[in-house]
C-alpha cells in the first residue's frame, strides 16, 4: 500500500489521501475536499488508475473536489446512505457547510451495510461510524484506518453540526477501539494533534475524549 497525503486544503485545512496498490497501481481518493489539480497531477505522475472516490462524510471540506475529480476521471463516488439527505441539501446549495466549495454530484455507490471494497490487491473494510454526521464512514486496510472527522490525533470530531450526536460518536469510537488491533495507524481528516498520525493504542492513553467516551487505558 502506498499512501500519499494532500493536506491543508481550504480554510478548514482538511486532508485528502490517495491510496494505491503497489503491485497493480490501482487506487482510490479519500475525501477530495479541494486541490483537484494537485490530486490529478499526482495520480498521472504515478500512473495510478483511480477506481473510486471514497467520502468519509458529506461536509464540503471533504467533498469539495468530488465534481472536479469525477469530471476528469469518471469514477464513482462512495458514501453512506445516511449522508444523502444532507448531501442533497448541499447539491441544492442551501446548506451553510457549502461555503465556497464546489457542490458534489450525486454519488453512485450508496453504502447501506458495511462491506469490503477491493482495489487491486487491497481490501478496504468499511465501518459505519456515526456521530460527527449520521453516515460517517471509516475505511480500514492493512492496519491503516482512514477516519475522516470521526477520530483525530488526540481529539475527535465536533457534534454541533446537523446530524451530529456526541454519545453516538463515543459509541462509534469505542467500537473501533475494541474491534481493531491496537497498533492500527489512524489517518485523520484534519491535523489537530502533535503528529500527523497515531495508533489506536496511543489514542486510548492520550485522546482528550478517551475518559468521556469510555475507552481510556492507563499507561
Amino acid at each position: 500500500m502506498i499512501i500519499h497525503k494532500i493536506g491543508q486544503i481550504g480554510s478548514m485545512k482538511s486532508n485528502c489521501y490517495i491510496v494505491s496498490c503497489q503491485k497493480t497501481k490501482k487506487g482510490i481518493i479519500i475525501d477530495p475536499g479541494g486541490k483537484g489539480k494537485e490530486i490529478l497531477k499526482y495520480t498521472k505522475e504515478q500512473n495510478i488508475k483511480i477506481l473510486f472516490i471514497f467520502n468519509t462524510h458529506h461536509h464540503a471540506d471533504h467533498t469539495g473536489a468530488n465534481r472536479f475529480i469525477k469530471k476528469h476521471l469518471h469514477v464513482p463516488i462512495v458514501i453512506h446512505q445516511a449522508e444523502i439527505p444532507y448531501l442533497r441539501k448541499r447539491m441544492r446549495g442551501d446548506n451553510i457547510t457549502t461555503g465556497n466549495f464546489s457542490l458534489s454530484p450525486k454519488p453512485e455507490i450508496i453504502i447501506e451495510e458495511e462491506q469490503v471494497i477491493e482495489v487491486g490487491e487491497l481490501k478496504f473494510q468499511l465501518y459505519h461510524t456515526p456521530g460527527h454526521t449520521p453516515g460517517g464512514l471509516c475505511y480500514y486496510c492493512e492496519r491503516k484506518l482512514f477516519t475522516g472527522d470521526t477520530l483525530f490525533v488526540g481529539d475527535s470530531g465536533a457534534t454541533i453540526y446537523p446530524g451530529g450526536n456526541r454519545p453516538t460518536l463515543g459509541m462509534s469510537i469505542r467500537r473501533i477501539m475494541s474491534e481493531l488491533p491496537g497498533n492500527t495507524e489512524i489517518y485523520p481528516g484534519h491535523d489537530l494533534g502533535p503528529t500527523p498520525t497515531s495508533t489506536l493504542d496511543w489514542e486510548k492513553r492520550n485522546n482528550v475524549n478517551a475518559v468521556e467516551y469510555g475507552y481510556y487505558v492507563e499507561e
